[in-house]
């Protein structure tokens, strides 16, 4: 797979910090030692060779975080360090960072080489409370060269998602639809976030595609979407206008990014869309999330954002599915040997209309969408409904996550890990069998009783610790999981 775009890059500055009371040379010492395990560990960081000792040390990391062009930080207590200090270049530096904490090394020294790092970080988290500060502090926070190295290992996706996140404008085309109320979340909490939105009409949408007729790009997109397609190519006289809607979008994309970096969609597919169209758009929005750009389906801009969340965490594309329909007992029966662990109540299957991109799919297809022929074209050949892409969603391991606005403008939040299992679904669209462990306890006491839509975002590796860690940095109250059996959920009867 190529490498996907529409995502920051990271570039990670490890500065050490000091307390004058105790040896300069021990941070710099134990900080160089780190250096050198990330390196070994290919990691993208830049070693700062200032050392935070007084206020005057953070205007001189400021000085140099610039030049070197630092975007995530780690803040390493090689000793004790300066609480105050500390926390104003975490204050000052304004994107995401690390603390972590030296371990002492060997009974040999615990004189001139003992630094007490794991009692100072006690000092500086609370001084980070004082500044209200959101910091990313490892499950554990202390620990040798290697261990810290691996701290910083988990951060960068983290970071990551943190910068693409704060750098991101989602743009809406079209009003949310009535028939799906659980898209219409306010988004006031999206620019408590630091997320920009732009919602357009969905004749603005129109008009975009219209303008984009003639455009010299759309053979060549054309030409791509025939080769991605190869068999599963069964239109390929709607390729031409496919094309021309991809064009639209990025083009509008590209000219409305403004001061944002990162662009996301959620635009209105479906009903009166056909008709002025004569597509289904699901071909080009999984071509858009294969290239970093999610689309999500119905207007739905919490699972527009959801979905980029994911692809930075995992640097993979991601899809929005509808948690869909139970799996019948004589399929669970059929394949007790895939199925192994799971009780069938763990087992849902994820689907969508086709707007997963063609490398998460078995032999995917450009095929029409059977629920709208039904309603739009009865008893006639497809025309307007043609333009999904189809599959079996690959077997391999997944992360579904939503982060949601509530009606009185809260935010909340679920992450689960599990995978698609290597079952036919005997069904139409993007689609396959997901099991989750505990998912019918999830079900019905986080997604029914915490009000969460039909939508999650899927992500095609585990990604739960970097999410879970994100949300704590952003300051969510509300982190809700597949909880084990031993752990009842507040709202289960007991009896």
């Amino acid at each position: 797979m190529e490498s996907i775009g529409n995502i920051p890059q990271v570039k990670v500055g490890l500065i050490a910090v000091s307390r004058d009371c105790f040896p300069v040379e021990l941070s710099r010492k134990r900080r160089m030692a780190l250096a050198a395990e990330c390196q070994k560990l290919g990691l993208s960081l830049v070693e700062l060779e200032t050392i935070i000792e007084n206020e005057n040390d953070v205007l001189k990391a400021l000085r140099e975080i610039q030049e070197k062009d630092v975007n995530s930080l780690v803040i390493f207590l090689g000793n004790f360090g300066p609480e105050g200090p500390t926390t104003i270049l975490a204050q000052r530096f304004g994107g995401p960072v690390m603390l972590a904490a030296a371990a002492e090394e060997t009974a040999a020294d615990l004189y001139n080489g003992r630094g007490d790092a794991y009692c100072g970080l006690l000092n500086s988290s609370y001084n980070v409370g004082l500044r209200q500060l959101r910091v990313h502090i490892p499950e554990y926070p202390v620990g040798t060269a290697v261990e810290v190295a691996r701290m910083i290992e988990e951060f960068i996706p983290v970071a990551r998602t943190w910068l693409g996140l704060k750098n991101l404008k989602i743009f809406g085309f079209g009003p949310r639809p009535q028939d799906f109320y659980a898209c219409n979340a306010p988004i006031k909490p999206l620019f408590d976030l630091g997320v920009e939105v732009m919602e357009n009409s969905e004749l603005d949408l129109y008009d975009i595609f219209l303008k984009a007729a003639g455009s010299s790009e759309i053979k060549a997109v054309a030409s791509d979407m025939a080769r991605e397609l190869d068999a599963g190519n069964n239109y390929p006289e709607l390729l031409e206008k496919l094309a021309q809607y991809e064009v639209a979008l990025l083009k509008f994309m590209e000219k409305n990014l403004g001061a944002s970096s990162y662009g996301a969609f959620a635009n209105k597919c479906w009903p009166a869309f056909e008709s002025y169209f004569g597509f289904v758009p699901c071909f080009v929005n999984s071509r858009l999330a294969a290239r970093g750009i999610p689309v999500a389906c119905e207007v739905d801009i919490y699972g527009a954002l959801s979905e980029y969340l994911l692809t930075c965490a995992t640097e993979l594309p991601a899809t929005l599915l509808d948690i869909n329909n139970t799996v019948p007992a004589d399929m669970y029966e059929k394949n007790k040997k895939k199925v192994g662990a799971y009780q069938q109540t763990d087992l849902f299957m994820g689907f969508h209309c086709g707007n997963t991109a063609s490398c998460c799919l078995l032999s995917p297809a450009l095929k029409y969408q059977l629920i709208m022929h039904r309603l739009m074209e009865p008893g006639r050949e497809p025309e307007i409904t043609r333009g999904t892409l189809e599959g079996r969603i690959k077997p391999g391991e997944v992360t579904i996550f939503r982060l949601q606005g509530t009606a009185d403008s809260r935010l909340r939040s679920y992450i689960a890990q599990g995978e698609v299992l290597d079952i036919e679904p005997q069904s139409f669209g993007s689609i396959g069998v997901f099991g989750i462990k505990e998912m019918g306890r999830f079900y019905r006491h986080v997604l029914i009783e915490k009000r969460f839509p039909h939508h999650t975002a899927v992500g095609f590796k585990a990604a739960g610790r970097t999410l879970f860690a994100l949300l704590r940095m952003l300051g969510l109250s509300e982190i809700y999981y597949n909880q084990p059996v031993t752990l009842p959920y507040p709202t289960e009867n007991p009896f």
